[in-house]
């Protein structure tokens, strides 16, 4: 038991400043000059207010110490053993679900969900930053008078426009709402890796918006003044309120039900439609050779979104399996429903960003595109396509998309690079 005395005497002892063992030679005394002042009087007065601040630091130390030692003596160490359930058995893998697990969200293993640990591993060994992409040729062509046509720049700003609010968004409902409610340890680890990873994504476009000197302004605030980008951000809304209120908790069929909603809202349609028209106008710009350093960004940008969508799916089905009561025929029409109005925005969304035909492209490919990956999204969590036949127009995609033909990131880095307000033009 540490004797609290000893250890104050000993912690004083190593403070105090040593006191003189001789007092010093006085100087015989000189007439002064009325009103004049001896030189050491001030040097006296400093060492006179440092001893007194030391005297008043050491009374405060005391009277900390006093307070922590009493704050020890009352705390009530028997309830926090009580509210740690000490004794408690072990955690085992079948004590181990999804939601409304009553198992320690303390304790990582045993692992019931390998695959979820895997995607941690996964996502973190793909890490990256924004600033480790050159993003000077991107300057030098945003700036050309003639090096974009203006519906390519209207691309690229529509897609930073929607984009910088969007992983916003997913990150706030991750954060606010899904890392309270699920109830596995192992889908927490990932879904904190997936939080920091829209960070870096927002990241990403800020630097892009810097570095092109576009008006920041206009772009971060284009999900407030752009009807189709608007919309889309206004859907995702609607599917975060209920479940970031306080008072929200799982564990009866309506609740249940309602973070299983949003689940297929935020995974299934803001991560896995929203995201694909701008992905594959970026992409078809870095194939041509254009806005090369945006197009990397988002290629590792949808690198990590393929992983968040494949997470989300497993998560969805996984929950199905051990709560079968949930997915109703009225429940799965409702979630056709959704992957259908996302599908529905998004094309009304390529028909903005994309009015006339521009890198090999239109809407009307894009409008089969978004077909094709509506029926991918709906067959994921077991769902009827809704429009059979559909074809992939941009097979190039599913390549990009493909973890294993991914060229490394780390050969491709570099390490010098300068934003846009850097250069000199003239």
């Amino acid at each position: 038991m540490i004797n609290w005395d000893e250890f104050h005497e000993d912690d004083t002892a190593t403070t105090e400043a040593p006191k003189p063992q001789h007092k010093p030679q006085e100087k015989p005394e000189q007439p002064l000059a009325s009103g004049a002042m001896t030189s050491d009087e001030p040097a006296s007065s400093a060492v006179g207010e440092v001893r007194d601040s030391a005297a008043m630091y050491q009374v405060a130390e005391q009277d900390r110490l006093a307070r922590a030692r009493q704050s020890l003596e009352e705390l009530d160490v028997a309830a926090g053993l009580e509210e740690l359930e000490m004794g408690a058995a072990r955690i085992e893998v079948d004590d181990k679900q999804m939601i409304n697990a009553r198992a320690d969200l303390n304790q990582l293993v045993p692992f019931k969900y390998e695959w979820a640990w895997q995607k941690y591993l996964d996502g973190s060994a793909n890490h990256w930053m924004p600033q480790e992409v050159n993003m000077n040729a991107d300057i030098a062509l945003w700036k050309s008078a003639d090096g974009l046509t203006q519906d390519e720049r209207r691309i690229v700003e529509r897609s930073l426009g929607y984009f910088s609010t969007a992983d916003s968004l997913v990150a706030n409902n991750l954060v606010l709402a899904l890392y309270r409610l699920i109830t596995n340890p192992e889908c927490r680890q990932y879904l904190l890796r997936q939080a920091f990873e829209e960070a870096i994504h927002t990241h990403a476009y800020q630097y892009c918006v810097e570095s092109l000197s576009m008006d920041e302004g206009e772009v971060f605030n284009m999900y407030r003044e752009i009807p189709s980008v608007a919309a889309k951000s206004a859907w995702s809304l609607k599917h975060t309120q209920s479940l970031a209120r306080p008072d929200f908790h799982t564990g009866t069929p309506e609740t249940d039900q309602e973070l299983l909603r949003n689940l297929v809202a935020f995974y299934c349609v803001t991560e896995g439609i929203f995201f694909y028209c701008g992905f594959s106008q970026i992409l078809s710009m870095g194939r041509r050779n254009k806005m090369t350093g945006v197009a990397e960004q988002f290629q590792y940008i949808l690198r990590d979104e393929s992983m968040h969508l494949n997470f989300g799916v497993d998560m969805i089905n996984q929950i199905k399996l051990e709560n079968p009561h949930l997915w109703t025929p009225a429940f799965q029409d409702e979630c056709t429903q959704m992957i259908l109005e996302g599908t529905e925005l998004e094309i009304a969304y390529a028909r903005d960003s994309m009015p006339r035909g521009v890198l090999g492209m239109n809407a009307a490919i894009m409008e089969e595109y978004l077909h094709f990956i509506c029926n991918r999204r709906l067959a994921q969590i077991g769902l009827k396509e809704q429009f059979p036949g559909a074809a992939n127009p941009f097979p190039w995609m599913s390549e990009i998309i493909d973890l294993r033909k991914e060229k490394n990131f780390f050969e491709t880095r570099v390490t010098e690079y300068q934003v846009g307000g850097a250069l000199s033009w003239d």
